[in-house]
Protein backbone atom coordinates (compact mmCIF):
# COMPACT_ATOMS: atom_id res chain seq x y z
CA UNK A 1 0.00 0.00 0.00
CA UNK A 2 2.93 2.35 0.85
CA UNK A 3 4.53 1.56 -2.70
CA UNK A 4 1.30 2.72 -4.36
CA UNK A 5 0.78 5.89 -2.44
CA UNK A 6 3.84 6.99 -3.22
CA UNK A 7 3.68 6.12 -7.08
CA UNK A 8 0.37 8.02 -6.78
CA UNK A 9 1.60 10.91 -5.44
CA UNK A 10 4.91 10.90 -8.18
CA UNK A 11 1.91 10.73 -10.97
CA UNK A 12 0.40 13.61 -9.50
CA UNK A 13 3.51 15.91 -8.91
CA UNK A 14 4.52 15.26 -12.05
CA UNK A 15 1.53 15.96 -14.03
CA UNK A 16 1.19 19.23 -13.55
CA UNK A 17 1.22 21.04 -17.06
CA UNK A 18 2.52 24.57 -17.64
CA UNK A 19 2.37 24.79 -21.47
CA UNK A 20 1.18 28.03 -23.11
CA UNK A 21 2.10 29.71 -19.27
CA UNK A 22 5.89 29.85 -19.66
CA UNK A 23 7.11 32.01 -22.80
CA UNK A 24 10.96 31.06 -23.05
CA UNK A 25 13.00 34.46 -23.64
CA UNK A 26 16.89 35.01 -23.51
CA UNK A 27 18.21 35.38 -19.88
CA UNK A 28 19.14 38.70 -18.54
CA UNK A 29 22.92 37.92 -19.62
CA UNK A 30 21.90 37.84 -23.14
CA UNK A 31 21.81 33.91 -23.42
CA UNK A 32 19.90 30.72 -24.16
CA UNK A 33 21.00 27.57 -22.95
CA UNK A 34 20.08 24.18 -24.17
CA UNK A 35 20.98 21.10 -22.65
CA UNK A 36 19.97 18.15 -24.66
CA UNK A 37 19.65 14.64 -23.44
CA UNK A 38 19.87 12.08 -25.90
CA UNK A 39 18.95 7.95 -25.40
CA UNK A 40 18.15 7.66 -21.97
CA UNK A 41 16.72 4.07 -21.91
CA UNK A 42 15.42 4.70 -18.50
CA UNK A 43 13.93 1.43 -17.16
CA UNK A 44 13.50 0.32 -13.35
CA UNK A 45 15.90 2.32 -11.48
CA UNK A 46 18.14 0.94 -8.65
CA UNK A 47 17.27 -2.48 -10.52
CA UNK A 48 18.36 -2.11 -13.88
CA UNK A 49 21.65 -2.44 -14.41
CA UNK A 50 23.99 -0.89 -16.41
CA UNK A 51 25.66 -1.64 -19.64
CA UNK A 52 28.72 -1.33 -21.53
CA UNK A 53 30.83 0.13 -18.30
CA UNK A 54 33.91 -0.87 -16.80
CA UNK A 55 34.35 -3.75 -14.77
CA UNK A 56 34.33 -2.00 -11.33
CA UNK A 57 31.27 0.13 -11.93
CA UNK A 58 28.98 -2.87 -12.93
CA UNK A 59 28.21 -3.85 -9.33
CA UNK A 60 27.15 0.11 -8.33
CA UNK A 61 26.04 1.01 -11.66
CA UNK A 62 22.09 2.01 -12.52
CA UNK A 63 19.53 3.93 -13.86
CA UNK A 64 19.56 6.27 -10.59
CA UNK A 65 23.66 7.00 -12.77
CA UNK A 66 21.78 8.71 -15.39
CA UNK A 67 19.57 10.63 -12.77
CA UNK A 68 22.68 11.81 -10.71
CA UNK A 69 24.32 12.67 -14.60
CA UNK A 70 21.46 14.98 -15.08
CA UNK A 71 21.16 16.70 -11.74
CA UNK A 72 25.01 17.56 -12.04
CA UNK A 73 24.41 19.27 -15.33
CA UNK A 74 21.80 21.35 -13.88
CA UNK A 75 23.65 22.29 -11.61
CA UNK A 76 26.86 22.97 -13.79
CA UNK A 77 25.31 24.65 -17.30
CA UNK A 78 22.02 26.34 -15.41
CA UNK A 79 19.86 25.70 -18.59
CA UNK A 80 16.98 27.39 -19.86
CA UNK A 81 15.93 24.75 -21.07
CA UNK A 82 16.42 20.83 -21.56
CA UNK A 83 15.62 18.73 -24.77
CA UNK A 84 15.32 15.22 -24.49
CA UNK A 85 15.46 13.87 -28.00
CA UNK A 86 13.86 10.77 -27.60
CA UNK A 87 14.48 6.89 -26.40
CA UNK A 88 13.80 8.67 -23.31
CA UNK A 89 12.59 4.98 -21.41
CA UNK A 90 13.84 1.53 -23.16
CA UNK A 91 9.96 0.40 -22.92
CA UNK A 92 11.39 -3.22 -23.62
CA UNK A 93 12.40 -3.43 -19.79
CA UNK A 94 9.89 -0.63 -18.21
CA UNK A 95 7.14 -2.92 -16.28
CA UNK A 96 5.82 0.13 -15.64
CA UNK A 97 5.67 3.05 -18.56
CA UNK A 98 4.23 6.03 -16.25
CA UNK A 99 6.61 5.42 -13.12
CA UNK A 100 10.00 5.32 -15.55
CA UNK A 101 8.58 8.37 -17.75
CA UNK A 102 8.10 9.78 -14.06
CA UNK A 103 11.38 9.04 -13.02
CA UNK A 104 13.49 9.62 -15.76
CA UNK A 105 12.10 13.33 -15.91
CA UNK A 106 12.56 14.18 -12.33
CA UNK A 107 15.58 15.71 -12.81
CA UNK A 108 13.99 18.32 -15.03
CA UNK A 109 11.04 18.38 -13.53
CA UNK A 110 12.26 19.09 -9.61
CA UNK A 111 14.56 21.77 -11.06
CA UNK A 112 11.63 24.00 -12.11
CA UNK A 113 13.57 24.40 -15.50
CA UNK A 114 10.97 24.24 -18.93
CA UNK A 115 11.93 21.10 -20.64
CA UNK A 116 10.50 19.49 -23.86
CA UNK A 117 10.35 16.08 -25.17
CA UNK A 118 10.63 14.28 -28.08
CA UNK A 119 10.24 10.09 -28.37
CA UNK A 120 12.36 7.66 -30.36
CA UNK A 121 12.34 4.17 -31.30
CA UNK A 122 12.07 2.44 -27.91
CA UNK A 123 9.56 5.00 -25.86
CA UNK A 124 6.52 3.13 -26.67
CA UNK A 125 7.82 -0.44 -26.28
CA UNK A 126 6.41 -1.21 -22.91
CA UNK A 127 2.40 -1.12 -22.86
CA UNK A 128 1.54 2.56 -24.16
CA UNK A 129 1.38 3.32 -27.24
CA UNK A 130 3.41 6.41 -28.84
CA UNK A 131 0.15 8.36 -28.48
CA UNK A 132 0.10 7.38 -25.25
CA UNK A 133 3.34 7.81 -24.17
CA UNK A 134 3.39 11.22 -25.51
CA UNK A 135 0.36 12.28 -24.62
CA UNK A 136 1.72 11.30 -20.66
CA UNK A 137 4.73 13.67 -21.83
CA UNK A 138 2.51 16.44 -22.72
CA UNK A 139 0.62 16.76 -19.05
CA UNK A 140 3.80 16.31 -17.00
CA UNK A 141 4.69 19.23 -15.16
CA UNK A 142 7.05 22.10 -16.26
CA UNK A 143 7.25 20.35 -19.99
CA UNK A 144 6.11 22.82 -22.87
CA UNK A 145 6.13 19.46 -25.06
CA UNK A 146 3.25 19.19 -27.34
CA UNK A 147 0.99 16.10 -28.97
CA UNK A 148 1.12 17.72 -32.13
CA UNK A 149 -0.20 21.56 -33.65
CA UNK A 150 -3.39 22.10 -33.70
CA UNK A 151 -3.77 23.48 -37.05
CA UNK A 152 -2.38 20.26 -38.11
CA UNK A 153 -4.89 18.44 -39.26
CA UNK A 154 -4.02 14.29 -40.09
CA UNK A 155 0.26 15.23 -39.24
CA UNK A 156 2.01 12.32 -39.44
CA UNK A 157 3.41 10.92 -35.84
CA UNK A 158 3.51 12.71 -32.32
CA UNK A 159 5.29 15.07 -30.56
CA UNK A 160 5.63 17.73 -33.46
CA UNK A 161 5.61 21.46 -32.34
CA UNK A 162 7.34 24.71 -32.23
CA UNK A 163 8.50 26.91 -29.97
CA UNK A 164 9.50 30.41 -29.42
CA UNK A 165 12.70 31.86 -28.02
CA UNK A 166 11.37 35.77 -27.16
CA UNK A 167 14.00 38.88 -26.34
CA UNK A 168 15.05 39.70 -22.61
CA UNK A 169 11.92 41.28 -20.99
CA UNK A 170 11.70 44.90 -21.10
CA UNK A 171 13.93 44.95 -24.41
CA UNK A 172 12.95 46.38 -27.88
CA UNK A 173 12.61 42.65 -28.83
CA UNK A 174 10.46 41.76 -26.32
CA UNK A 175 7.49 40.34 -28.56
CA UNK A 176 10.03 38.96 -31.26
CA UNK A 177 10.91 35.45 -31.66
CA UNK A 178 15.23 35.65 -31.83
CA UNK A 179 15.36 31.97 -31.70
CA UNK A 180 12.71 28.96 -33.24
CA UNK A 181 12.93 25.45 -32.07
CA UNK A 182 11.35 23.08 -34.11
CA UNK A 183 10.56 19.59 -32.79
CA UNK A 184 9.40 16.34 -34.60
CA UNK A 185 8.87 12.69 -34.58
CA UNK A 186 11.23 10.77 -36.45
CA UNK A 187 9.08 7.25 -35.93
CA UNK A 188 10.03 4.22 -34.96
CA UNK A 189 10.01 1.48 -37.55
CA UNK A 190 9.27 1.62 -41.53
CA UNK A 191 5.46 0.39 -41.85
CA UNK A 192 6.14 -0.50 -45.45
CA UNK A 193 6.78 -3.66 -45.89
CA UNK A 194 9.12 -3.15 -49.15
CA UNK A 195 11.26 -0.75 -47.21
CA UNK A 196 13.03 -2.49 -44.34
CA UNK A 197 14.76 -0.26 -41.26
CA UNK A 198 13.63 2.53 -39.60
CA UNK A 199 11.00 5.39 -40.09
CA UNK A 200 12.01 8.61 -41.34
CA UNK A 201 9.62 12.08 -41.55
CA UNK A 202 7.14 12.23 -43.40
CA UNK A 203 5.75 15.02 -46.30
CA UNK A 204 2.52 16.24 -43.77
CA UNK A 205 5.75 16.81 -41.16
CA UNK A 206 7.77 18.74 -43.65
CA UNK A 207 4.38 20.36 -44.88
CA UNK A 208 3.75 21.61 -41.52
CA UNK A 209 7.42 22.65 -41.03
CA UNK A 210 7.86 24.85 -44.14
CA UNK A 211 4.48 26.24 -43.38
CA UNK A 212 5.57 27.05 -39.63
CA UNK A 213 8.97 28.67 -40.79
CA UNK A 214 7.21 30.50 -43.65
CA UNK A 215 4.84 31.87 -40.80
CA UNK A 216 7.79 32.46 -38.12
CA UNK A 217 10.10 34.54 -40.74
CA UNK A 218 7.18 36.48 -41.87
CA UNK A 219 6.22 38.26 -38.41
CA UNK A 220 10.20 38.32 -37.23
CA UNK A 221 10.50 40.49 -41.01
CA UNK A 222 7.32 42.62 -40.71
CA UNK A 223 6.70 45.66 -38.67
CA UNK A 224 7.01 46.23 -35.51
CA UNK A 225 10.69 46.13 -34.79
CA UNK A 226 11.19 44.67 -38.88
CA UNK A 227 14.28 42.79 -39.59
CA UNK A 228 16.37 42.53 -42.77
CA UNK A 229 16.98 38.33 -42.34
CA UNK A 230 15.11 35.53 -40.56
CA UNK A 231 15.62 34.33 -37.33
CA UNK A 232 18.04 31.28 -37.03
CA UNK A 233 16.35 28.14 -36.20
CA UNK A 234 17.37 24.89 -34.58
CA UNK A 235 15.73 21.09 -34.96
CA UNK A 236 15.22 18.26 -32.54
CA UNK A 237 14.28 15.07 -33.58
CA UNK A 238 15.80 11.16 -32.67
CA UNK A 239 16.72 9.51 -35.42
CA UNK A 240 19.29 10.56 -37.55
CA UNK A 241 18.89 12.02 -41.27
CA UNK A 242 20.92 10.14 -44.19
CA UNK A 243 22.86 12.65 -44.67
CA UNK A 244 24.74 12.05 -41.52
CA UNK A 245 26.84 9.73 -43.63
CA UNK A 246 28.16 12.75 -46.01
CA UNK A 247 31.27 13.31 -43.50
CA UNK A 248 34.45 11.56 -42.48
CA UNK A 249 36.95 12.62 -40.13
CA UNK A 250 37.93 15.46 -42.02
CA UNK A 251 34.93 17.61 -42.02
CA UNK A 252 33.59 16.79 -38.39
CA UNK A 253 34.31 18.12 -34.96
CA UNK A 254 33.78 14.75 -32.49
CA UNK A 255 33.57 10.91 -33.12
CA UNK A 256 32.10 8.38 -35.97
CA UNK A 257 32.15 5.32 -33.93
CA UNK A 258 29.29 3.43 -35.49
CA UNK A 259 27.52 3.54 -38.55
CA UNK A 260 24.71 5.75 -39.43
CA UNK A 261 21.19 4.12 -37.86
CA UNK A 262 18.64 6.69 -40.81
CA UNK A 263 16.26 5.43 -42.45
CA UNK A 264 16.81 3.57 -45.55
CA UNK A 265 15.17 5.85 -47.88
CA UNK A 266 15.71 9.40 -48.01
CA UNK A 267 12.20 11.39 -47.31
CA UNK A 268 14.26 14.74 -48.40
CA UNK A 269 13.83 16.72 -45.28
CA UNK A 270 17.28 17.67 -45.23
CA UNK A 271 16.60 19.99 -48.40
CA UNK A 272 13.72 20.98 -47.16
CA UNK A 273 15.45 22.73 -43.94
CA UNK A 274 18.26 24.29 -46.25
CA UNK A 275 15.34 25.56 -48.51
CA UNK A 276 13.53 26.94 -45.69
CA UNK A 277 16.68 29.33 -44.45
CA UNK A 278 16.46 29.42 -40.93
CA UNK A 279 17.65 26.50 -39.86
CA UNK A 280 21.00 26.59 -38.70
CA UNK A 281 21.71 23.02 -36.87
CA UNK A 282 20.20 19.54 -36.57
CA UNK A 283 20.62 18.04 -33.14
CA UNK A 284 20.02 13.88 -32.55
CA UNK A 285 20.24 10.80 -30.73
CA UNK A 286 19.85 7.13 -31.77
CA UNK A 287 23.26 6.33 -32.39
CA UNK A 288 25.14 6.28 -28.93
CA UNK A 289 28.56 5.71 -30.19
CA UNK A 290 28.66 9.01 -32.28
CA UNK A 291 29.09 12.22 -31.03
CA UNK A 292 30.27 14.16 -34.09
CA UNK A 293 28.91 17.49 -36.08
CA UNK A 294 29.61 18.76 -39.13
CA UNK A 295 28.43 21.00 -41.66
CA UNK A 296 26.83 20.53 -45.24
CA UNK A 297 25.05 23.52 -47.06
CA UNK A 298 25.56 25.65 -44.19
CA UNK A 299 23.09 23.48 -41.79
CA UNK A 300 24.91 21.68 -39.03
CA UNK A 301 23.60 17.95 -38.13
CA UNK A 302 24.81 17.14 -34.85
CA UNK A 303 24.73 14.46 -32.32
CA UNK A 304 24.06 14.42 -29.05
CA UNK A 305 26.24 11.04 -28.07
CA UNK A 306 24.54 8.44 -25.72
CA UNK A 307 23.50 9.68 -22.39
CA UNK A 308 22.05 6.65 -20.44
CA UNK A 309 23.82 4.05 -18.53
CA UNK A 310 21.08 1.84 -19.77
CA UNK A 311 21.76 2.39 -23.51
CA UNK A 312 24.40 0.59 -25.53
CA UNK A 313 27.62 2.20 -24.79
CA UNK A 314 31.50 1.82 -24.92
CA UNK A 315 33.07 0.36 -21.65
CA UNK A 316 36.00 3.36 -20.95
CA UNK A 317 33.79 5.97 -22.83
CA UNK A 318 32.14 8.42 -20.93
CA UNK A 319 28.26 8.59 -21.30
CA UNK A 320 27.93 12.37 -22.32
CA UNK A 321 25.56 15.53 -23.40
CA UNK A 322 25.19 18.17 -25.83
CA UNK A 323 25.07 22.12 -24.90
CA UNK A 324 23.96 24.93 -26.86
CA UNK A 325 24.16 28.43 -26.19
CA UNK A 326 22.75 31.25 -28.34
CA UNK A 327 24.20 34.73 -27.49
CA UNK A 328 22.33 37.83 -28.19
CA UNK A 329 24.51 40.86 -29.33
CA UNK A 330 24.70 44.00 -27.46
CA UNK A 331 25.03 47.55 -28.56
CA UNK A 332 27.77 50.28 -26.94
CA UNK A 333 24.64 51.62 -25.07
CA UNK A 334 24.33 48.44 -23.74
CA UNK A 335 20.70 47.75 -25.80
CA UNK A 336 20.44 43.97 -26.25
CA UNK A 337 20.04 43.34 -30.17
CA UNK A 338 18.99 40.49 -32.36
CA UNK A 339 20.92 36.53 -32.20
CA UNK A 340 24.92 37.21 -32.67
CA UNK A 341 25.86 33.82 -32.24
CA UNK A 342 25.29 30.02 -31.56
CA UNK A 343 27.35 27.74 -30.32
CA UNK A 344 27.91 24.14 -29.21
CA UNK A 345 30.36 21.64 -26.60
CA UNK A 346 29.89 18.67 -25.07
CA UNK A 347 30.10 17.85 -21.04
CA UNK A 348 31.27 14.46 -20.04
CA UNK A 349 30.19 12.27 -16.92
CA UNK A 350 33.69 12.22 -15.52
CA UNK A 351 34.76 13.75 -12.43
CA UNK A 352 35.03 17.19 -13.56
CA UNK A 353 32.30 17.11 -16.23
CA UNK A 354 34.99 18.09 -18.72
CA UNK A 355 33.93 19.66 -21.43
CA UNK A 356 35.39 19.02 -25.32
CA UNK A 357 34.88 19.71 -28.78
CA UNK A 358 33.56 23.17 -28.61
CA UNK A 359 32.57 24.75 -31.80
CA UNK A 360 30.52 27.99 -33.07
CA UNK A 361 27.37 26.61 -35.17
CA UNK A 362 26.30 30.28 -36.70
CA UNK A 363 27.24 33.38 -36.34
CA UNK A 364 26.20 37.33 -37.30
CA UNK A 365 29.80 37.89 -38.43
CA UNK A 366 30.20 34.95 -40.54
CA UNK A 367 26.88 34.89 -42.14
CA UNK A 368 26.83 38.60 -42.79
CA UNK A 369 30.71 37.55 -44.53
CA UNK A 370 29.12 35.12 -46.68
CA UNK A 371 26.16 37.65 -48.12
CA UNK A 372 28.76 40.05 -48.93
CA UNK A 373 31.16 37.24 -50.70
CA UNK A 374 27.80 36.47 -52.90
CA UNK A 375 27.80 39.11 -54.25
CA UNK A 376 31.00 39.35 -56.25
Amino acid sequence: MASFILVLLLTILCTVPVHGSKQLRFNKNGEFRILQVADMHYANGKTTPCLDVLPQQVASCSDTNTTAFIRRLIFAEKPDLIVFTGDNIFGFDTTDPVKSMNAAFSPAISSNIPWAAVIGNHDQESTLSRKGVMKYIVGMKNTLSQLNPPEALGINGFGNYNLEVHGIENSRLVNKSLLNLYFLDSGDYSKVPSIPGYDWIKPSQQLWFQQTSTKLQRAYMNEPEAQKSPAPGLVYFHIPLPEYASFDSSNFTGVKQEGISSASINSGFFATMVEAGDVKAVFTGHDHLNDFCGDLSGLHLCYAGGFGYHAYGKAGWSRRTRMVVASLEKTDEGVWGTLKSIKTWKRLDDEHLTAIDAQVLWSKMGARRKKHIGHF
